[in-house]
């Protein structure tokens, strides 16, 4: 078979009906029904990786570790999560969604139940490795399977709808969490956790299908996304060294890289911050530390409808992106504020007021690869983001553990109130106007 015959019958498998494998009736809103699917997916992601978090003051008291040490631990996630962010990428691009998200919820599955197992700082470490590991694919994979599955229009939303998982998740997790702590105790509360990852697996083997192929997929609504898939030009993934030579995935990387790190922030010091603080122990802990996840939550939703909403009123896609990521910087320096009051609500409510911002900026960003790049070429950038996101989480939460054990966190608050302003000014000069890039083809098959 010739490389065009090929080619070609790749995009047809792809982007073209199958009426033969189609039923006159399916699903209504399917694309809605896997964008659910995700979420769920995330949900139990954060829940997975927020354990220790939550448990940090009985878990720290229990193996004697300093700040530092604890900061190590996030640490050790953090390196795997960012080596795998690229390397997921290219895996979802090349082995497609479904058998890419089962390999990554396998593989954070295991490590979160394994964690029962962990009897010091250097095996906590390395099942905190191997979870970064599993945990890193779920952002490439989700940000394939929403350009997929949704029109141009609708994509943000999409988005949304799976990063709420994240925050959503994070709400759940510190009362559950606490409450099996309570009742069976640390080791077995990893291996419940753990065990959630299986049950999404089932479901995700049993429902998902690419578009194509999907036999519940009704004609009118397959039309709808085989229209949003106009732009690509290549079916194949497109070489890594082509993207790393587009200033705008440089751009994506940047801003990640910059602003991610006051998520992680929060997503892992949040409990003991309130913990040294403001006295709270474990049960205040799980009553109150959800708050701001909420906030976050509702961010991710509006954000990613705010910018859908301007977009069907005639914004293009650049006025609308550029407009939420800039409202939704402004918001993050509340953290400043939480810095200086000694009053534990008004220092959640600031932190609330970060989060939903964060979580309004990112679910924007996160659809900026699909709005620019081709479908083969998604979940590598998105890949490539979550590099740049995890390098600088990486350093940030690490530096952390440090200059708490050494001063405060009052300079680490005031540090991530600046960081978002300057990522988000830094992505608007770097990443030009946001519309699709065309990508074409050597004789050889190479992007150019």
């Amino acid at each position: 078979m010739s490389s065009s015959t090929k080619k070609a019958d790749l995009k047809d498998r792809n982007f073209q009906p199958e009426p033969w494998s189609k039923p006159r009736r399916g699903v209504a809103g399917l694309r809605w029904w896997i964008a659910g699917l995700v979420f769920l997916a995330t949900l139990i992601n954060y829940i997975d990786r927020l354990t220790v978090s939550v448990l940090a003051p009985l878990i720290k008291a229990d193996l004697g570790l300093s700040n530092l040490e604890y900061a190590s631990l996030g640490t050790w996630f953090l390196l795997a999560y960012t080596i795998s962010q690229g390397l997921s990428g290219r895996l979802y691009d090349r082995l497609g969604t479904k058998i890419g998200f089962t390999l990554s919820v396998l593989v954070w599955s295991v490590a979160a139940i394994l964690h029962a197992a962990a009897r010091g700082v250097v095996s906590l470490s390395l099942l905190r490795f191997l979870l970064g590991l599993g945990e890193a694919g779920n952002w490439p994979g989700a940000a394939k399977t929403i350009a997929e599955w949704f029109p141009v229009k609708e994509r943000a939303f999409g988005m949304a709808i799976f990063n709420s998982g994240a925050a959503l998740g994070a709400v759940v997790a510190p009362p559950l969490i606490v409450w099996l702590q309570f009742r069976f105790g640390w080791p077995a509360t990893f291996i419940v956790t753990g065990l959630l990852g299986f049950g999404w697996l089932a479901l995700w083997l049993t429902l998902y299908r690419p578009p194509s192929r999907h036999p519940w997929l009704r004609p009118a609504e397959l039309q709808l996304i085989c229209e949003s898939q106009g732009s690509v030009e290549n079916s194949s993934p497109i070489p890594l060294a082509q993207l790393l030579r587009c200033r705008q995935v440089w751009a994506i990387l940047t801003a990640r890289l910059l602003v991610d790190p006051v998520w992680w922030l929060y997503i892992t010091w949040l409990p003991l911050f309130l913990h040294s603080i403001h006295g709270f122990d474990l049960k205040k802990i799980g009553l109150f530390a959800w708050v701001p996840y909420l906030a976050a939550d509702a961010g991710s939703l509006l954000g990613g409808w705010m910018s859908g909403w301007l977009i069907g009123r005639g914004w293009t896609v650049d006025q609308a992106r550029r407009l939420t990521i800039i409202i939704a910087a402004g918001l993050m320096p509340a953290g400043i504020g939480a810095a200086a009051t000694t009053s534990p609500m008004i220092a959640l409510g600031l932190i609330a007021v970060v989060l939903f911002g964060f979580q309004f900026w990112v679910n924007n960003v996160q659809t900026l690869p699909s709005d620019i790049f081709p479908v083969p070429a998604v979940a590598t950038v998105a890949g490539l983001g979550g590099v740049g996101a995890g390098i600088g989480s990486m350093f940030f939460v690490l530096a952390t553990g440090w200059i708490v054990d050494h001063f405060s966190y009052q300079p680490v608050l005031i540090i991530a109130g600046t960081l978002p302003p300057i990522g988000t000014i830094l992505l608007l000069l770097m990443i030009g106007k946001i519309d699709n890039l065309t990508l074409k083809e050597s004789a050889g098959g190479q992007a150019i």
